[in-house]
């Protein structure tokens, strides 16, 4: 690894930790150097993460709701008193529940932007007297979707919500410019997550369809025919934590086997 993508002393705290995408990066920072916050809702998926990994490289918090301010700054003691003051955060956390526009409800919209755009903003909020303390270094990286780019059907309330994070992204790398803090977006496409796994659940069991017809329905819009890796994301996400990605802010980098350009 190169040694301007070695992240020794730094503090990087992962919403959404527990699997998929968020224990990918999780990975990739450790092994990076940085000591890393493993945050979630489940103690289970956190401490069976944090076995694989060095044993003063993480520390899994549990009880982090992203959608509970008292949660957030409970969750935030926990990782400052063990690590510090944190100097990267990775907004991973995430819900993508399908129904239909119409048949979307009130309490459901509500929810997946509490979870995915309210949450977003909470956390980093909380989070960033940290990192405007860092300078220089500090980094905010949102996992966000190529549903932030473009418009998928049956998802509405996850795309808008994925849209608000990206424009989210935009306005606050604005005003951090001149702190050294910086702030991007990652947009994976359909990703090889147990999230995307019970979409392919879902469609076999609404359609009636084989496995492998309910994969080829979720690539179909991939030139490359294929899911995103969840290391993919990952390696993405560990260059933009790097000391190399220094200029690099208010960007939103699709990671999607070219189904979307992101401008």
């Amino acid at each position: 690894m190169s040694l301007n993508h070695r992240l020794e002393g730094r503090h990087a705290l992962v919403t959404g930790a527990g699997s998929g995408i968020g224990a990918a990066i999780a990975v990739a920072l450790a092994e990076a150097g940085a000591r890393v916050t493993l945050a979630g809702r489940r103690a289970e998926p956190l401490k069976a993460l944090a076995d694989r990994l060095e044993p003063s490289a993480a520390n899994p918090v549990s009880g982090f709701d992203v959608t509970d301010p008292e949660a957030i700054a409970a969750g935030l003691a926990k990782a400052r008193a063990v690590f510090g003051p944190v100097d990267i955060l990775v907004n991973n956390a995430g819900e993508a529940p399908t129904a239909s526009f119409e048949k979307t409800t009130l309490e459901q919209w509500n929810h997946v932007l509490s979870v995915d755009l309210t949450g977003v903003f909470s956390v980093t909020q909380a989070v960033l007297p940290d990192l405007k303390a860092r300078g220089n270094g500090a980094r905010i990286i949102n996992v966000a979707s190529t549903a932030g780019l473009t418009g998928y059907a049956y998802v509405s309330a996850y795309v808008a919500a994925k849209h608000g994070v990206i424009g989210l992204t935009r306005a606050l790398a604005l005003e951090l410019a001149k702190t050294g803090v910086t702030v991007n977006a990652v947009c994976p496409g359909f990703t090889d997550t147990p999230l995307v796994r019970r979409s392919i659940e879902t469609i076999m069991q609404k359609t009636g369809r084989s496995e492998d017809e309910a994969l080829k329905e979720l690539t179909k819009h991939n030139p490359q025919g294929r899911l995103v890796m969840p290391e993919e994301v990952a390696d993405a996400v560990l260059w933009l934590a790097s000391p190399s990605a220094q200029s690099m802010t208010g960007q939103a980098i699709a990671i999607a086997g070219g189904e979307v350009f992101s401008g």
